[in-house]
């Protein structure tokens, strides 16, 4: 009687990969989305169609990004289907301690524009105006800015060139400027 080697189930193969990637899988779906229960549903969305494709999971030499890719696209997806665009609150998106340093980036383009109000209007105003941008800009100021991503990660995961990526992180933050400039003209 030969023995067959031990392989072991299928979910358990996907468990062991797809396990150790969920908690940023979930990150960048909260990015995307802004709100828990969408980001959450995102997720068991990619989840569940990338089961029957294990062999390929498999095969894929650095899966974290694959799975950023795959998560990206189906979002995308899934926005153009959507007959009516989605409010987010960038309020929720951004995290005090890296929103300090792109603040500041902001006060240091122009003139002191924080200077006639208090922290926390511009707080309120800039994360306004952040969920006023198109979900790609406010995607990629928020994954670059805020989470610290690298331009040639976001570059990776959105499968466009990084120059691509450099010049539409430049557009998206000229006009967020413009915009808390404008808005901050009365101040």
């Amino acid at each position: 009687m030969t023995l067959l080697p031990f392989r072991p189930s299928r979910t358990k193969r996907f468990e062991r990969l797809v396990q150790p990637n969920l908690r940023l899988l979930y990150q960048f779906a909260y990015r995307l989305t802004g709100q828990q229960q969408d980001a959450e549903d995102l997720v068991q969305d990619v989840v569940v169609k990338l089961f029957p494709r294990l062999d390929e999971l498999e095969g894929v030499e650095q899966l974290r990004p694959w799975l950023n890719r795959v998560l990206y696209r189906h979002f995308v997806d899934l926005t153009r289907k959507q007959a009516r665009r989605r409010e987010v609150n960038a309020g929720t998106l951004v995290s005090a301690d890296r929103e300090t340093s792109f603040m500041e980036s902001l006060g240091e383009a122009g003139p002191d524009a924080s200077a006639g109000i208090d922290q926390m209007q511009l707080k309120e105003t800039l994360n306004r105006l952040l969920g006023d941008l198109s979900p790609d800009q406010r995607t990629l100021i928020l994954l670059h800015d805020a989470d610290g991503w690298r331009q040639e990660d976001i570059a990776h995961v959105l499968d466009v060139p990084v120059g691509t990526v450099k010049s539409r992180l430049h557009r998206s933050r000229a006009l967020l400027r413009e915009r808390l400039q404008k808005e901050m003209e009365p101040f």
